[in-house]
Protein backbone atom coordinates (compact mmCIF):
# COMPACT_ATOMS: atom_id res chain seq x y z
CA UNK A 1 0.00 0.00 0.00
CA UNK A 2 1.50 3.51 -0.64
CA UNK A 3 -0.10 7.07 0.61
CA UNK A 4 1.53 9.69 -0.44
CA UNK A 5 0.41 13.29 -0.16
CA UNK A 6 2.79 16.14 -0.53
CA UNK A 7 0.17 19.47 -0.95
CA UNK A 8 1.07 21.75 2.52
CA UNK A 9 -2.83 22.99 3.65
CA UNK A 10 -3.91 25.39 5.27
CA UNK A 11 -7.75 25.23 6.60
CA UNK A 12 -9.03 28.06 9.16
CA UNK A 13 -11.09 31.45 8.88
CA UNK A 14 -8.73 34.27 6.94
CA UNK A 15 -6.12 31.75 6.07
CA UNK A 16 -4.73 33.54 3.32
CA UNK A 17 -4.05 36.52 4.98
CA UNK A 18 -3.01 34.22 8.32
CA UNK A 19 0.07 32.74 5.69
CA UNK A 20 0.42 35.66 3.62
CA UNK A 21 4.62 35.50 4.67
CA UNK A 22 5.16 32.12 2.81
CA UNK A 23 3.67 33.72 -0.58
CA UNK A 24 7.41 35.01 -0.85
CA UNK A 25 8.64 31.97 -1.29
CA UNK A 26 7.37 30.92 -4.44
CA UNK A 27 8.61 33.99 -6.27
CA UNK A 28 8.82 37.46 -7.04
CA UNK A 29 6.19 37.97 -9.92
CA UNK A 30 2.88 35.37 -9.95
CA UNK A 31 0.18 34.56 -12.36
CA UNK A 32 -3.69 34.49 -10.70
CA UNK A 33 -5.82 32.08 -12.90
CA UNK A 34 -9.24 32.14 -12.34
CA UNK A 35 -12.98 33.12 -14.09
CA UNK A 36 -14.60 36.35 -14.61
CA UNK A 37 -16.85 35.98 -11.34
CA UNK A 38 -16.65 33.51 -8.74
CA UNK A 39 -13.39 34.61 -7.32
CA UNK A 40 -14.07 38.05 -7.40
CA UNK A 41 -17.68 37.53 -5.73
CA UNK A 42 -16.13 35.99 -2.93
CA UNK A 43 -13.73 38.08 -1.93
CA UNK A 44 -11.07 35.63 -2.67
CA UNK A 45 -9.37 37.30 -5.24
CA UNK A 46 -8.92 40.80 -3.33
CA UNK A 47 -7.51 38.47 -0.34
CA UNK A 48 -5.04 37.10 -2.65
CA UNK A 49 -4.54 40.68 -4.49
CA UNK A 50 -4.04 42.40 -0.97
CA UNK A 51 -1.60 39.39 0.58
CA UNK A 52 0.45 39.87 -2.91
CA UNK A 53 0.81 43.95 -2.17
CA UNK A 54 1.77 43.46 1.20
CA UNK A 55 4.22 41.32 0.30
CA UNK A 56 6.09 43.03 -2.59
CA UNK A 57 4.85 40.45 -5.11
CA UNK A 58 3.54 41.36 -8.53
CA UNK A 59 1.29 39.40 -10.42
CA UNK A 60 -0.66 39.50 -13.70
CA UNK A 61 -4.32 38.47 -13.79
CA UNK A 62 -5.84 35.79 -15.83
CA UNK A 63 -9.29 35.43 -15.50
CA UNK A 64 -10.85 34.19 -18.76
CA UNK A 65 -11.33 30.30 -17.27
CA UNK A 66 -14.22 29.13 -18.73
CA UNK A 67 -16.51 26.08 -17.40
CA UNK A 68 -14.88 22.87 -17.95
CA UNK A 69 -11.55 24.85 -19.37
CA UNK A 70 -10.18 24.18 -22.45
CA UNK A 71 -5.98 23.32 -24.21
CA UNK A 72 -6.76 26.42 -26.09
CA UNK A 73 -7.00 28.26 -23.06
CA UNK A 74 -4.42 27.22 -21.41
CA UNK A 75 -1.82 27.76 -23.92
CA UNK A 76 -3.24 31.60 -24.09
CA UNK A 77 -2.40 31.55 -20.90
CA UNK A 78 0.91 30.11 -21.00
CA UNK A 79 1.88 32.40 -23.72
CA UNK A 80 1.13 35.30 -21.17
CA UNK A 81 2.98 34.26 -18.19
CA UNK A 82 6.13 33.73 -20.67
CA UNK A 83 5.91 36.93 -22.11
CA UNK A 84 5.51 38.21 -18.39
CA UNK A 85 8.06 36.44 -16.93
CA UNK A 86 5.88 34.93 -13.75
CA UNK A 87 7.52 32.74 -11.10
CA UNK A 88 4.79 31.23 -9.47
CA UNK A 89 0.74 30.12 -10.66
CA UNK A 90 -1.93 30.67 -8.16
CA UNK A 91 -5.58 29.39 -8.74
CA UNK A 92 -8.57 30.82 -7.26
CA UNK A 93 -12.26 29.14 -8.17
CA UNK A 94 -13.57 25.67 -8.55
CA UNK A 95 -12.00 22.93 -10.52
CA UNK A 96 -11.85 24.42 -13.80
CA UNK A 97 -9.47 26.90 -12.52
CA UNK A 98 -7.49 25.19 -10.34
CA UNK A 99 -6.93 22.29 -12.92
CA UNK A 100 -6.08 24.55 -14.97
CA UNK A 101 -3.51 26.78 -12.87
CA UNK A 102 -1.52 23.06 -12.83
CA UNK A 103 -1.54 22.71 -16.39
CA UNK A 104 -0.37 26.45 -17.00
CA UNK A 105 2.36 26.27 -14.57
CA UNK A 106 3.76 23.27 -16.38
CA UNK A 107 3.45 24.87 -19.44
CA UNK A 108 4.66 28.32 -18.88
CA UNK A 109 8.02 26.25 -17.46
CA UNK A 110 8.11 24.34 -20.43
CA UNK A 111 8.17 27.31 -23.18
CA UNK A 112 9.50 25.17 -26.12
CA UNK A 113 7.00 22.38 -25.94
CA UNK A 114 3.45 22.43 -27.78
CA UNK A 115 -0.20 21.58 -26.05
CA UNK A 116 0.61 17.82 -27.92
CA UNK A 117 3.36 17.44 -24.60
CA UNK A 118 -0.15 17.35 -22.72
CA UNK A 119 -1.16 13.85 -22.99
CA UNK A 120 2.65 12.42 -23.73
CA UNK A 121 4.01 10.47 -21.15
CA UNK A 122 6.74 12.30 -20.14
CA UNK A 123 8.52 13.77 -16.77
CA UNK A 124 8.16 17.81 -17.21
CA UNK A 125 9.21 20.28 -14.43
CA UNK A 126 6.44 22.92 -13.70
CA UNK A 127 6.08 26.47 -11.65
CA UNK A 128 4.98 25.99 -7.73
CA UNK A 129 1.36 25.87 -7.45
CA UNK A 130 -1.06 27.52 -4.98
CA UNK A 131 -5.01 26.44 -4.77
CA UNK A 132 -7.60 28.97 -3.11
CA UNK A 133 -11.16 26.76 -3.59
CA UNK A 134 -13.82 28.90 -3.54
CA UNK A 135 -16.40 25.69 -3.88
CA UNK A 136 -16.64 22.32 -2.11
CA UNK A 137 -16.91 19.79 -4.89
CA UNK A 138 -13.06 19.22 -6.81
CA UNK A 139 -11.10 18.74 -4.47
CA UNK A 140 -8.45 20.13 -6.90
CA UNK A 141 -6.47 22.21 -4.61
CA UNK A 142 -4.70 18.68 -3.05
CA UNK A 143 -5.34 16.27 -6.06
CA UNK A 144 -2.81 15.95 -8.86
CA UNK A 145 -4.93 15.75 -11.82
CA UNK A 146 -5.66 18.96 -14.25
CA UNK A 147 -8.84 18.08 -16.41
CA UNK A 148 -9.33 19.61 -19.63
CA UNK A 149 -11.69 19.96 -22.30
CA UNK A 150 -10.26 18.41 -25.95
CA UNK A 151 -12.93 19.82 -28.43
CA UNK A 152 -11.27 18.09 -30.97
CA UNK A 153 -12.57 14.89 -29.19
CA UNK A 154 -15.60 16.64 -27.57
CA UNK A 155 -14.77 15.63 -24.31
CA UNK A 156 -12.67 15.94 -20.99
CA UNK A 157 -9.82 14.24 -20.19
CA UNK A 158 -7.25 14.78 -17.21
CA UNK A 159 -3.79 15.43 -18.79
CA UNK A 160 -1.20 12.89 -18.39
CA UNK A 161 1.23 14.89 -15.47
CA UNK A 162 0.70 14.77 -12.06
CA UNK A 163 0.96 18.09 -10.88
CA UNK A 164 0.09 18.66 -6.96
CA UNK A 165 -0.31 22.23 -5.64
CA UNK A 166 2.64 23.30 -2.90
CA UNK A 167 0.28 25.15 -1.15
CA UNK A 168 -3.81 25.16 -0.54
CA UNK A 169 -5.95 27.88 1.60
CA UNK A 170 -9.00 26.61 2.47
CA UNK A 171 -11.70 29.09 3.94
CA UNK A 172 -15.04 28.47 4.14
CA UNK A 173 -16.23 31.62 4.12
CA UNK A 174 -15.53 31.58 0.38
CA UNK A 175 -18.71 28.95 -0.07
CA UNK A 176 -21.23 31.53 1.16
CA UNK A 177 -21.22 33.32 -2.12
CA UNK A 178 -22.27 30.50 -3.88
CA UNK A 179 -25.58 29.86 -5.86
CA UNK A 180 -27.77 26.77 -4.36
CA UNK A 181 -27.32 24.57 -7.61
CA UNK A 182 -23.32 26.06 -7.43
CA UNK A 183 -23.23 24.18 -4.07
CA UNK A 184 -25.52 21.22 -4.51
CA UNK A 185 -23.79 20.32 -7.60
CA UNK A 186 -20.07 20.64 -6.26
CA UNK A 187 -21.12 18.87 -3.24
CA UNK A 188 -22.32 16.00 -5.30
CA UNK A 189 -19.36 16.10 -6.88
CA UNK A 190 -17.09 15.45 -3.68
CA UNK A 191 -19.83 12.87 -3.04
CA UNK A 192 -18.94 11.29 -5.97
CA UNK A 193 -15.16 10.87 -5.01
CA UNK A 194 -15.64 9.69 -1.99
CA UNK A 195 -18.18 6.33 -3.26
CA UNK A 196 -15.96 5.96 -6.84
CA UNK A 197 -12.73 6.28 -4.14
CA UNK A 198 -14.10 3.84 -1.71
CA UNK A 199 -15.82 1.41 -4.25
CA UNK A 200 -12.58 0.98 -6.79
CA UNK A 201 -9.79 -1.54 -7.87
CA UNK A 202 -7.30 0.48 -5.97
CA UNK A 203 -8.93 0.85 -3.01
CA UNK A 204 -6.91 -0.09 0.22
CA UNK A 205 -7.22 -0.28 3.79
CA UNK A 206 -5.05 3.45 3.64
CA UNK A 207 -6.54 5.59 1.03
CA UNK A 208 -9.93 4.49 2.61
CA UNK A 209 -9.13 6.56 5.74
CA UNK A 210 -9.99 9.51 3.64
CA UNK A 211 -12.85 8.11 1.87
CA UNK A 212 -14.50 6.91 5.35
CA UNK A 213 -13.68 10.83 6.97
CA UNK A 214 -15.59 12.19 3.81
CA UNK A 215 -18.46 10.12 3.37
CA UNK A 216 -19.23 10.74 7.29
CA UNK A 217 -18.91 14.34 7.29
CA UNK A 218 -21.20 14.15 3.60
CA UNK A 219 -23.64 12.50 5.92
CA UNK A 220 -23.94 15.46 8.45
CA UNK A 221 -25.29 17.87 6.26
CA UNK A 222 -27.05 15.74 3.12
CA UNK A 223 -30.40 16.77 4.73
CA UNK A 224 -29.66 20.67 5.15
CA UNK A 225 -28.64 20.50 1.76
CA UNK A 226 -31.63 19.28 0.04
CA UNK A 227 -33.34 21.11 2.05
CA UNK A 228 -31.31 24.28 1.62
CA UNK A 229 -30.89 25.21 5.49
CA UNK A 230 -27.14 25.27 5.95
CA UNK A 231 -25.27 26.58 8.73
CA UNK A 232 -22.03 28.16 9.49
CA UNK A 233 -20.49 24.94 10.47
CA UNK A 234 -22.03 22.84 7.23
CA UNK A 235 -20.08 25.47 5.15
CA UNK A 236 -16.66 24.04 7.07
CA UNK A 237 -17.93 20.67 7.02
CA UNK A 238 -18.56 20.46 2.95
CA UNK A 239 -14.98 22.38 2.23
CA UNK A 240 -13.66 19.25 4.09
CA UNK A 241 -15.32 16.61 3.05
CA UNK A 242 -14.40 17.75 -0.60
CA UNK A 243 -10.79 18.12 0.31
CA UNK A 244 -10.51 14.59 1.91
CA UNK A 245 -12.37 13.15 -1.30
CA UNK A 246 -9.76 15.28 -3.53
CA UNK A 247 -6.90 13.20 -1.06
CA UNK A 248 -9.05 10.16 -1.79
CA UNK A 249 -8.77 9.91 -5.42
CA UNK A 250 -5.65 11.12 -5.88
CA UNK A 251 -4.90 7.41 -4.51
CA UNK A 252 -7.62 5.73 -6.52
CA UNK A 253 -8.91 7.25 -9.37
CA UNK A 254 -12.30 8.08 -10.06
CA UNK A 255 -14.67 5.33 -11.53
CA UNK A 256 -17.61 4.58 -14.29
CA UNK A 257 -19.78 7.32 -12.80
CA UNK A 258 -17.08 10.34 -13.63
CA UNK A 259 -16.82 7.94 -16.80
CA UNK A 260 -20.18 8.38 -18.04
CA UNK A 261 -20.61 12.08 -17.20
CA UNK A 262 -18.02 13.53 -19.70
CA UNK A 263 -19.86 13.36 -22.65
CA UNK A 264 -23.29 14.88 -20.34
CA UNK A 265 -21.47 17.81 -19.77
CA UNK A 266 -19.71 18.74 -23.01
CA UNK A 267 -23.17 18.15 -25.01
CA UNK A 268 -25.31 18.82 -22.94
CA UNK A 269 -23.91 22.01 -20.95
CA UNK A 270 -24.87 20.03 -17.64
CA UNK A 271 -22.95 20.51 -15.03
CA UNK A 272 -20.19 18.49 -14.15
CA UNK A 273 -21.46 17.58 -10.33
CA UNK A 274 -24.89 16.89 -11.70
CA UNK A 275 -23.58 14.84 -14.37
CA UNK A 276 -21.53 13.29 -12.59
CA UNK A 277 -24.74 12.62 -10.13
CA UNK A 278 -26.94 11.37 -12.45
CA UNK A 279 -24.62 8.23 -12.21
CA UNK A 280 -24.00 7.46 -9.00
CA UNK A 281 -27.28 6.04 -7.72
CA UNK A 282 -27.19 3.67 -10.32
CA UNK A 283 -23.46 3.31 -9.81
CA UNK A 284 -24.31 1.85 -5.96
CA UNK A 285 -27.39 -0.25 -6.77
CA UNK A 286 -25.87 -1.89 -9.45
CA UNK A 287 -22.48 -2.52 -7.70
CA UNK A 288 -21.25 -6.35 -7.29
CA UNK A 289 -19.59 -6.12 -3.67
CA UNK A 290 -22.88 -5.53 -1.78
CA UNK A 291 -21.09 -6.25 1.28
CA UNK A 292 -18.77 -2.40 0.24
CA UNK A 293 -21.68 -1.18 -0.70
CA UNK A 294 -23.37 -1.79 2.49
CA UNK A 295 -20.40 -0.03 4.37
CA UNK A 296 -21.03 2.81 1.69
CA UNK A 297 -24.31 3.65 2.71
CA UNK A 298 -23.93 3.21 6.26
CA UNK A 299 -21.41 5.85 6.40
CA UNK A 300 -24.00 8.21 4.90
CA UNK A 301 -26.76 7.12 6.94
CA UNK A 302 -28.74 5.53 4.42
CA UNK A 303 -30.57 2.28 5.10
CA UNK A 304 -30.27 0.79 1.26
CA UNK A 305 -29.37 1.41 -2.40
CA UNK A 306 -32.89 2.68 -3.09
CA UNK A 307 -33.47 4.90 -0.67
CA UNK A 308 -29.76 6.62 -1.42
CA UNK A 309 -30.93 6.87 -5.67
CA UNK A 310 -34.04 8.68 -4.38
CA UNK A 311 -32.45 11.03 -2.40
CA UNK A 312 -30.17 11.76 -5.60
CA UNK A 313 -33.13 12.15 -7.62
CA UNK A 314 -34.64 14.55 -5.36
CA UNK A 315 -31.59 16.22 -4.40
CA UNK A 316 -30.76 16.91 -8.49
CA UNK A 317 -33.80 17.05 -10.46
CA UNK A 318 -33.86 15.39 -13.59
CA UNK A 319 -32.35 15.49 -16.73
CA UNK A 320 -33.25 14.41 -20.19
CA UNK A 321 -30.75 12.32 -22.07
CA UNK A 322 -31.58 11.01 -25.36
CA UNK A 323 -31.16 6.99 -25.75
CA UNK A 324 -28.97 7.88 -28.83
CA UNK A 325 -26.15 9.90 -26.98
CA UNK A 326 -26.29 7.51 -24.01
CA UNK A 327 -25.89 4.68 -26.17
CA UNK A 328 -23.05 6.55 -27.62
CA UNK A 329 -21.86 7.21 -23.88
CA UNK A 330 -21.59 3.82 -23.16
CA UNK A 331 -19.50 2.55 -25.74
CA UNK A 332 -17.22 5.44 -25.27
CA UNK A 333 -16.43 4.52 -22.03
CA UNK A 334 -16.50 0.74 -23.08
CA UNK A 335 -13.44 1.37 -25.45
CA UNK A 336 -11.71 3.29 -22.38
CA UNK A 337 -9.33 0.80 -20.45
CA UNK A 338 -7.70 3.48 -18.26
CA UNK A 339 -11.28 4.39 -16.73
CA UNK A 340 -12.70 0.48 -16.75
CA UNK A 341 -9.39 -0.24 -15.06
CA UNK A 342 -10.64 1.29 -11.85
CA UNK A 343 -13.92 -0.71 -11.62
CA UNK A 344 -13.24 -4.13 -9.91
CA UNK A 345 -15.55 -6.58 -12.11
CA UNK A 346 -16.54 -6.99 -16.18
CA UNK A 347 -19.28 -4.37 -16.68
CA UNK A 348 -22.00 -4.76 -19.86
CA UNK A 349 -23.29 -2.23 -22.02
CA UNK A 350 -26.75 -3.29 -20.42
CA UNK A 351 -25.56 -2.38 -17.12
CA UNK A 352 -24.52 1.14 -17.87
CA UNK A 353 -27.53 1.45 -19.58
CA UNK A 354 -29.30 0.70 -16.71
CA UNK A 355 -27.05 3.50 -14.59
CA UNK A 356 -28.64 6.33 -16.00
CA UNK A 357 -31.90 5.07 -15.24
Amino acid sequence: MLLYMPTKVYSEKDCVKNHAKEFASFGKKAMVVTGKHSARKSGALQDIEDVLQQENISHVLFDKIEENPSIETVMRARDIGIQQKVDFVIGIGGGSPLDAAKAIAMMIANPALTEEVLYEAAELANLPVICVPTTCGTGSEVTPYAILTIHKQRTKKSISHRIYPNMALLDAKYLKSMSREGLVNTAVDALAHLIESYLNTNANELNRIYSREGLCIWAEFKYRLKEDCLTEEDYVKMLHASMVAGMAITHTGTSLPHGLSYPITYELGVPHGKAVGMFLGGFVEGYRNKEEVTEVLSLLGFENASDFRTYMRELLGAVEVSEELMKENVKSLLANPAKLKNYPFEITEKELMEMGN
